[in-house]
């Protein structure tokens, strides 16, 4: 058995059950072990938890910061940094929803490891918007809020979202984008 395997079978159960239903029995049984042995790969359920967070905030940093590294305007890194970002959430379904529905359930130790990471996503996301407002693309006087909003829309899409349904992702997420980026207000037809 290996650690991969046994926190695979843990985000799926916790994805499905809540962090505080599942049990580390159930846990054990999902990978074949005896509770006991479960034990010899991991020391508790809380630390299953900071280590499925700590491994969703590292794949959507590394994601976000492979777009980054790219020359792109404003507009374009917000577009590709929500389709990267919502199509990850799409993918590790599980590990996604550990990340954004269970992250309050952390003991206080546990969660003083886990908030430099997630501050450090948000500052890439951050960096986006600062971006945008200096180069004149976007208005926003307080970028900290801003991501919070752009984050919270695009983190819902989870609960929503059906495979196979009306659009993909990334039709999402260019939607997202579109709306974020030129609001809702109508505006004249150009050329008048």
């Amino acid at each position: 058995m290996t650690r991969e395997a046994i926190l695979e079978a843990a985000a799926q159960i916790i994805s499905e059950k809540g962090f505080h239903a599942a049990s580390m029995q159930d846990i054990a049984e999902a990978v074949n072990l005896q509770k006991a042995s479960l034990y010899h790969h991991v020391t508790s359920k809380q630390e299953i938890l900071v280590e499925l967070l700590d491994r969703a905030l590292a794949m959507l940093t590394e994601r976000l910061e492979g777009i980054l590294a790219e020359p792109m305007t404003p507009e374009e890194h917000l577009r590709a940094a929500l389709r990267s970002y919502l199509e990850a959430l799409v993918e590790h379904r599980d590990l996604a929803a550990v990340l954004l529905l269970e992250h309050r359930s952390l003991e206080p130790l546990f969660h003083q490891r886990h908030i430099p990471r997630r501050d450090r996503f948000e500052a890439l996301w951050r960096g986006i918007l600062d971006e945008g407002v200096a180069a004149g693309a976007f208005a926003s006087d307080d970028s900290r809020m801003a991501v919070k909003m752009v984050l919270g829309t695009a983190n819902w899409t989870i609960m929503w979202f059906r495979p196979g349904g009306e659009k993909t992702a990334r039709q999402i997420a260019d939607a997202t984008a579109e709306l974020l980026i030129n609001g809702l207000a109508i505006r004249p037809p150009s050329g008048n």
